[in-house]
């Protein structure tokens, strides 16, 4: 039996079905995570969190070998301008670590924003909220969970 981390009881308390993953080695690139579970790299997305000048956050979660559009992102969140948090940063706002941020069960929940494509999977893995824990999970059901919108944010590789 794995150890259940806060992201898979939140979904045992929700009844939602998920799936759950571990894999050994650490903190790993998401497409190293995505090689370790044999899956397909446009389904396995990353976690990651911004700031706005005037300190708002937001997340976005995106395909792992994706990388996002700041201008993009802003734009979908109605800001003008979007940095990366910084990693010291991570653990006192969200309650995770890099590497193993969920976008469910943050220390309180922030505007979330998934890229476009996960409205054509049926299911999304993501962090199970634990370096070496990923959960695969219905689109619908994260939905139910967190509240958040679909957009473009990703950087156009044709450039």
């Amino acid at each position: 039996m794995q150890e259940k981390t806060n992201v898979m009881r939140i979904l045992d308390k929700a009844k939602l079905p998920y799936k759950e993953y571990t894999y050994d080695g650490g903190a790993l690139s998401g497409t190293e995570v995505a090689k370790k579970l044999s899956q397909d790299e446009k389904k396995v997305f990353k976690t990651l969190v911004t700031v706005s000048k005037s300190l708002k956050n937001y997340v976005f979660m995106i395909p792992v070998a994706e990388e996002l559009d700041l201008k993009k992102a802003a734009a979908a969140v109605g800001e003008k301008a979007l940095s990366m948090l910084k990693s010291k940063d991570l653990l006192p706002l969200t309650g995770y670590v890099h590497g193993g941020c969920s976008p469910i069960g943050m220390k309180k929940p922030f505007p979330t924003t998934v890229h476009s494509s996960a409205k054509d999977l049926d299911t999304v893995i993501f962090s199970g909220g634990k370096i070496g824990y990923q959960v695969e999970l219905g689109v619908s059901d994260l939905q139910k969970i967190v509240k958040l919108q679909f957009a473009d944010v990703i950087c156009d590789r044709s450039q």
